[in-house]
């Protein structure tokens, strides 16, 4: 791995954003943590799988920094686990650099994938680049007569305010967003409330049940799978 960082400590700072490196070489975790840290990332570490399980479980990281090969099993079925109810955007970096490799990091549900060795410069880079992308929220989602203003915070049905609160347009938009695709209650309550789910995800529940009432005439629904989560889907 080339150590230069010339060029990166005029850069704006990045406070606020917490990044996930889940790498067991200590010397490449600390290499990484050091430069990220200097760019103002909170940055959290795991050395093997059941550390990173972990530390997504206290609180989901904006983006995960992710070894393939771990101690205790392979990066990519962390990411096929992550990936059955959350986007966190994950970075592949891994010594596994063959062109089948990357395909198949990628399609395991990877944004990104950096080989080994690399330079300091383009990992930074890579994972401003990762971070910008996952900010991207689009000004509106339109999903048959269901209109979300995602400026404004508002859902309209023919043009008529449904007059959601903030949680229901929170939850509502994330759903619409993974249109028939199903979101664990937990991740739902950790990406709206904000803290750890804990096992208690009435509070998604009530918010689910206050929501269909409202979606009645879009057209649309919220359907509960059982034990999986929810998804938003046309009735």
């Amino acid at each position: 791995m080339n150590g230069n960082t010339s060029g990166t400590t005029d850069r704006p700072a990045a406070n606020g954003v917490t990044l996930l490196l889940v790498e067991d070489n200590p010397a490449v975790q600390r290499n990484n943590r050091a430069i990220l840290a200097r760019r103002g990332y909170s940055v959290r570490e795991a050395s093997d799988l059941t550390q990173a399980r972990a530390a997504v479980a206290e609180e989901e990281p904006d983006a995960i920094i992710l070894d393939i090969m771990l101690p205790d099993g392979s990066g990519l079925d962390f990411l096929t686990e992550l990936r059955r109810g959350s986007r966190i955007p994950a970075l592949m970096l891994t010594a596994l650099g063959t062109p089948a490799d990357i395909a198949r990091g990628l399609r395991a549900g990877g944004d990104d994938y950096l080989p080994k060795p690399y330079d300091l410069d383009v990992f930074l880079a890579r994972v401003e680049a990762l971070l910008r992308r996952a900010r991207q929220v689009p000004e509106s989602v339109v999903a048959g007569r269901l209109h979300l203003d995602v400026t404004a915070g508002q859902a309209f049905c023919n043009g008529a305010d449904l007059l959601l609160t903030q949680k229901e347009f929170a939850l509502l938009l994330l759903l619409a967003q993974n249109e028939n695709k199903t979101l664990d209650a937990e991740y739902l309550y950790e990406r709206i409330w904000k803290r750890p789910a804990v096992g208690d995800t009435q509070a998604v529940k009530t918010v689910v049940s206050r929501l269909r009432a409202k979606l009645a005439r879009t057209g649309y629904t919220i359907v509960a799978a059982r034990g999986e989560g929810y998804l938003f889907e046309k009735w």
